[in-house]
């Protein structure tokens, strides 16, 4: 997708509230760019895929991820302190409390581009896009997210915090997950270290490793399968909670901006994606 200037936004395709739908096939997604550019909504047919209300759908982590140990990371020799929003620690970046700009809309309404630029509490000058598209069958949709500088170099992460239902209806199958990680990263007062452990059972608030790329499966028994795929290596599943479980890819692991700093500069940003796609299971054979 071409982006226009960014400096003069293209916000042709947002409704009045500034919401901005994309739709193929049989489904719809639903963007709130105010809101930190969060998926409000992931219809699929009649089946909502995403927890509802305030903070739930989807949202984007950047300029980090996770928990960052005491909102303190170092760039070379300059130590940084972010607000701390998570206890004693800071969690998820900024660019999920800010206003998001539509840049781009395809024609067909299958693809959108949007943008906001760092500020402050974070200290370095940049901007971070997320492009969305929908397939054309309306059977996936592919989340990228570039994160760049505009003056010095600096780390960062990015990755997605999908809230996904536990059950598409009241009385439906509940969620499983199925994955193959090859390893756990071990927490030591609840902030991820950098020891990798053998893959421990459920529930799980953990970042594991997948150093073929992601790949979860959540399905719904017979009703839906959903996989979650990136080229990432690390995967944050959260399910400790009653409604909504989550599957979380992401450029480097919580606390990685300590751990494992990718360094964006003004040659090479930050670049990273994930796939979404979805089938009904074949009925099994009596």
């Amino acid at each position: 997708m071409t982006l226009h200037d960014a400096s003069e936004p293209d916000v042709t395709g947002a409704a009045d509230d500034g919401t901005v739908r994309l739709r193929a096939g049989g489904t719809e997604v639903t963007v709130l760019p105010e809101d930190g550019c969060r998926l409000s909504s992931l219809r699929v047919g009649d089946a909502e895929l995403l927890a509802q209300g305030d903070g739930s759908g989807s949202f984007v982590m950047a300029p980090w991820c996770g928990r960052t140990a005491g909102g303190v990371f170092r760039n070379g020799g300059t130590s940084h302190r972010l607000p701390l929003n998570a206890g004693p620690h800071a969690i998820h970046g900024t660019v999920r409390e800010q206003v998001w700009q539509l840049a781009d809309r395809s024609e067909d309404g299958r693809s959108a581009a949007f943008i906001v630029d760092l500020a402050e509490p974070w200290p370095y000058r940049g901007r971070v896009t997320q492009i969305l598209e929908l397939a054309p069958y309306g059977g996936a949709l592919t989340l990228t997210l570039g994160v760049e500088t505009a003056g010095d170099s600096f780390p960062a992460q990015a990755g997605w915090h999908p809230w996904f239902v536990r059950r598409l209806r009241p009385d439906g199958p509940e969620v499983t997950l199925d994955f193959s990680p090859a390893g756990q990263i071990v927490r030591a007062d609840g902030i991820a270290t950098t020891e990798v452990g053998e893959p421990g059972p459920g529930p799980w608030d953990d970042c594991f490793t997948m150093p073929d790329g992601v790949d979860v499966a959540l399905r719904w028994g017979q009703e839906l399968e959903l996989r979650v795929t990136s080229r990432e290596e690390w995967v944050v599943v959260y399910d400790e909670q009653e409604h909504a479980v989550c599957v979380e890819p992401q450029s480097g692991p919580p606390n990685g901006l300590n751990t494992h700093p990718r360094l964006v500069t003004g040659i090479q940003p930050l670049e990273t994606s994930t796939t979404w796609s979805w089938h009904r299971p074949a009925a099994p054979v009596e």
